[in-house]
């Protein structure tokens, strides 16, 4: 059977860095009670006229750099964003034409799971021979969906794109294999209004702000993530204690912790980025997995848990053996 194992990983995170500091100067708040609350110290924010498909482009470049390609070998784009450059076409087909590749290239949209959603997408495209090479990046703007006076809200976010290179690659079809073992994707619409953009192109016509019932949406999280995971466990045949890198979604240092806890795994094996970089939405897996294959930590052969929870309620898991 065919297997979608990763053959690079890409990051990129625009230049302007705004600390908790900078933001006290114009909100109520203060570095201790957004740190305490969040492990948040800062965040990258986007430079004017800087894009979603220019955070993207860069962070393909550097994936398909590190797995040594050009854009001519990629038949395949799936690009997770809440923040596309325009209502249509698809972000991902700006990459695709700047990269020069080929074959498809469409977005999707699950928030804060939308790399998971669009990991899921490509490995069943690869592994039904619908593509042999597919570039997966989660790439978001959130700076210009926050309301920057709620303090409850803007602290949380940032902006930033990461990539990866998936390739279909020839395996025995059992939980020893390289590549993405199982995912998993959930959502439910009950919870539409806990974590929502107040408005939109078929509502109101402009794009909206972010908003939120936090205390709801940490109840759920938690949950919702370590679910995403067991169910992505069962299906790979791998038990928990084989977990070498729990690489969760960098909401917030609380529900990090409890995913971590709740799945019995130490601390230090668990990928965190959310103090230097804040949510990114559907950035945060794909630039937590290029820092972690940098510098070291995630190795060839190892088993790597994803798991996010966003918007609509979305979530999400996977395994891949790196």
């Amino acid at each position: 059977m065919l297997r979608s194992v990763v053959a690079g990983t890409g990051a990129y995170l625009p230049a302007r860095v705004v600390s908790n500091h900078d933001l006290s100067r114009e909100l109520e708040t203060s570095h201790e009670w957004i740190m305490q609350r969040t492990g948040i110290a800062e965040r990258h924010i986007a430079a004017d006229g800087e894009l979603t498909s220019d955070l993207a482009l860069n962070a393909a470049k550097a994936a398909l750099d590190d797995a040594g390609m050009d854009g001519s070998d990629i038949d395949l784009i799936v690009l997770a964003t809440a923040t596309p450059d325009n209502t249509f076409p698809a972000t991902a087909t700006r990459v695709q034409h700047q990269l020069g590749a080929g074959g498809a290239a469409f977005d999707v949209q699950a928030v804060c799971s939308g790399f998971v959603y669009a990991l899921s997408v490509a490995d069943n495209m690869l592994r039904l021979g619908q593509a042999r090479t597919a570039l997966v990046i989660g790439a978001e703007v959130f700076s210009r969906i926050l309301d920057w006076e709620d303090r409850g809200t803007c602290v949380l976010f940032g902006d930033g794109a990461g990539a990866v290179v998936l390739r279909a690659i020839e395996s025995e079809g059992t939980s020893g294999d390289r590549g993405v073992l199982a995912t998993n994707l959930y959502s439910d619409g009950a919870h539409y209004k806990l974590l929502y953009v107040d408005d939109g192109p078929g509502s109101g016509g402009t794009a909206g702000h972010l908003r939120m019932e936090g205390r709801e949406v940490f109840r759920h999280a938690i949950v919702r993530m370590v679910e995403a995971v067991e169910a992505s466990l069962r299906d790979s045949g791998i038990d928990v204690s084989e977990i070498d890198w729990l690489v969760p979604h960098q909401a917030n240092i609380r529900i990090i912790d409890g995913v971590g806890k709740k799945l019995h795994l130490a601390p230090e094996r668990v990928v965190v980025t959310v103090k230097e970089q804040a949510n990114t939405s559907a950035a945060t897996i794909p630039l937590a997995l290029a820092e972690a294959t940098r510098d070291g930590r995630i190795k060839k052969g190892d088993v790597v848990a994803l798991t996010a929870m966003g918007g609509g309620f979305t979530w999400a898991g996977s395994i891949v053996r790196w």
